[in-house]
Formats: structure tokens, C-alpha cells, sequence
């Protein structure tokens, strides 16, 4: 594997290697694969951002009604399944972590609280996730990011989620 270089966005192959476990080596986080990647970019990554100037992500999920879960959830009343938003939000900030070069692999490990005010359908066009870091505690065996997230639907925001968290375990944790 070659060294990591942090870049500032991320294409489809980037998130599909991260899911092989190429882009910040195995070990560490790694996104998963479809069908459950979430995502089809991340269009922002910093240090500085969001609303709390630690850090945020922002990524998109292009909408059709031909994705996997239309087809089951619900038969007639077809919505994109809220958990499945939620996971892409613990997906991001597993990223984040890795991307700042945090070792270990990743867990969701809590959500403060959540709200669903608006609902994914087929008929959409554009998911976007935006994540703005709170904090992240790194520890000799563990790191922890903590953030705040929305999900916007064609712009409408749809979920609000504060204080997600996912932990990075490292290979001498149990």
C-alpha cells in the first residue's frame, strides 16, 4: 500500500477502495460495500470547518428509484429506510477519522439524539450528508469523533442528528 495523501474530496473508486481496506489500510477504517455504502462521494473533507471550526464533511448520495431498498421498504409506500441515513452519517465520521490518520477499526458507537422532519423517496434526486466535528478524543488504544449531522433531501433537510459517535478500536483492544 502506498501512503496515505489526504485530499479534500472523494470519487466513487476512492470510497469503494476505501471499502477494500486500500485507502487507509487494512486495519483501519474502512467504508462498507455495496450495497450498504451509502454514499456515492464525499464533495468536502476539512480540518477547519462546519460549525464548530473542528472539522466537516459533507457527501452526496444520488437517488433513483431503482436502489435496493425502494424495492422492500415499504411494498406501496416506498421510502428510503431512516437507518440507513443514520448509518451514513456513522459512515462519514468513520471516514473523517481515517482520514485524519486516527488507527484502528471503526464502530458506531452512539447518537445523542435524532430527529426525522422529512422523508427520502423515490422521486428524489439528491441525498446530501453534511457532518460538523465536535471533537475527537484519541486515547493509546482508542479514538472517539463526536459530531453533529443533517441530511438534506433536494435541499430540504430531513434528518438532524447531534452528538453521533463513532469509535476507532485499535489491534491490541479487546
Amino acid at each position: 500500500m502506498t501512503k496515505f495523501i489526504p485530499k479534500s474530496s472523494y470519487n466513487y473508486q476512492d470510497l469503494l477502495d476505501c471499502g477494500d481496506g486500500k485507502l487507509f489500510g487494512h486495519g483501519n477504517p474502512q467504508l462498507p460495500k455495496p450495497n450498504m455504502l451509502m454514499m456515492d462521494r464525499v464533495t468536502e473533507i476539512n480540518k477547519r470547518g462546519g460549525d464548530y471550526g473542528k472539522g466537516e464533511v459533507i457527501a452526496e448520495l444520488d437517488i433513483n428509484p431503482d436502489l435496493w431498498f425502494f424495492k422492500c421498504h415499504f411494498i406501496g409506500d416506498p421510502v428510503m429506510p431512516g437507518c440507513l441515513g443514520l448509518d451514513a452519517l456513522w459512515q462519514l465520521l468513520g471516514f473523517y477519522l481515517g482520514w485524519r490518520e486516527y488507527q484502528g477499526n471503526g464502530r458506531a458507537s452512539g447518537c445523542g439524539n435524532l430527529k426525522f422532519v422529512g422523508q427520502i423517496l423515490p422521486e428524489s434526486k439528491l441525498v446530501k450528508y453534511h457532518l460538523h466535528l465536535k471533537r475527537v478524543i484519541s486515547l493509546s488504544t482508542v479514538s472517539t469523533g463526536v459530531a453533529d449531522a443533517y441530511v438534506y433531501v433536494d435541499d430540504a433537510k430531513v434528518y438532524i442528528a447531534n452528538g453521533l459517535k463513532v469509535t476507532l478500536f485499535n489491534k491490541t483492544t479487546t
